[in-house]
């Protein structure tokens, strides 16, 4: 461990940017170019690493070089610890654009999110945004991301969690079909479509209008965005958010054809999470007082 920090103590991190640039041309020229250096600075630098590290980092063969075994390992590990630094220095440089690394549950993310993202960018032209979507929680131990939009509460230590709101879950089918339900009952006949990981479910929907008695069965899907698109194309009656579904239910391709006739189901359903720490961070703030007034949501202290 000792013998390893005195090494370090004797190379520069300007020797080893231009080992790292050199390795990854495959060229000393091209990474004199690169680093604004002539290539016999290069080839300076990298004979004086060598000599410190007591190993040959390239094999020479006239002007054509090429890594070394030791050359090879070596930036394997340098190469990571470059895209981290510069990934870090991306992150807290207020110069440039503002990165803003977010994961999201994949139906807001499609049905709610997407869709507003060019005129958020377009408001702040200063953020880049990285959106991934999948149902896993972020767990934010690899600093991969800087925030969530969750579907259920996260019981995740060390973050702040901000719930977006109310949403309604009501029937929604295609206007056709909603002709001919007219009280709770007509549902029956119909086949009603269930997303499985849907924290209000028909069953929860028939109890709170007093039909328990009634027992759903029809098409099941893991995915909100997935029971909609097969809801508007007919198939049969979702049990959905009305925030999630609300592009099909503005163009009309489906209706709550039980609006004002049975009790919808009011629940938080998403909440943006992120650590203590990105709260600092100009991107996350930008972009958490955006998601608030879109969603017409008081602003957090």
């Amino acid at each position: 461990m000792h013998a390893g920090l005195n090494v370090l103590k004797d190379v520069s991190l300007s020797t080893v940017k231009a080992f790292e640039s050199a390795a990854r041309h495959r060229s000393f020229r091209a990474a004199a170019s690169e680093l604004n250096l002539s290539p016999s600075a290069i080839s300076h630098a990298i004979l004086k690493l060598e000599q410190t590290l007591g190993t040959n980092l390239f094999e020479r063969e006239g002007r054509v070089v090429r890594l070394s075994p030791d050359g090879e390992t070596l930036m394997r590990h340098v190469g990571l610890a470059f895209d981290e630094l510069r990934g870090g220095m991306e992150l807290v440089s207020n110069r440039g654009p503002q990165l803003l690394r977010l994961h999201s549950a994949p139906s807001f993310a499609t049905q709610w999110l997407t869709p507003r993202l060019s005129s958020f960018l377009s408001t702040h032209p200063g953020v880049e945004v990285r959106l991934a979507a999948s149902t896993d929680y972020t767990r934010f131990l690899n600093d991969e991301f800087d925030a969530d939009i969750v579907y259920g509460p996260t019981r995740a230590e060390g973050v702040v969690t901000i719930p977006l709101g109310l949403e309604t879950v009501t029937p929604l089918c295609a206007p056709q079909l909603a002709e001919h339900i007219k009280a709770i009952e007509d549902l029956s006949g119909n086949l009603l479509i269930q997303s499985d990981l849907k924290r209000v479910r028909w069953s929860d929907w028939f109890k709170a209008n007093g039909k328990e008695s009634l027992i759903p069965h029809g098409a099941r899907f893991d995915r909100s965005f997935l029971a909609i698109a097969v809801a508007c194309a007919g198939l049969g009656i979702a049990l959905e958010s009305t925030r999630l579904a609300e592009r099909e239910i503005e163009t009309g391709r489906i209706v709550a054809p039980l609006a004002g006739l049975a009790k919808d189901v009011d629940y938080i359903g998403h909440y943006l999470v992120f650590p203590y720490a990105a709260r600092q961070r100009r991107a996350v703030r930008i972009f958490t007082e955006w998601l608030l007034n879109e969603l017409g949501l008081p602003h957090q202290t």
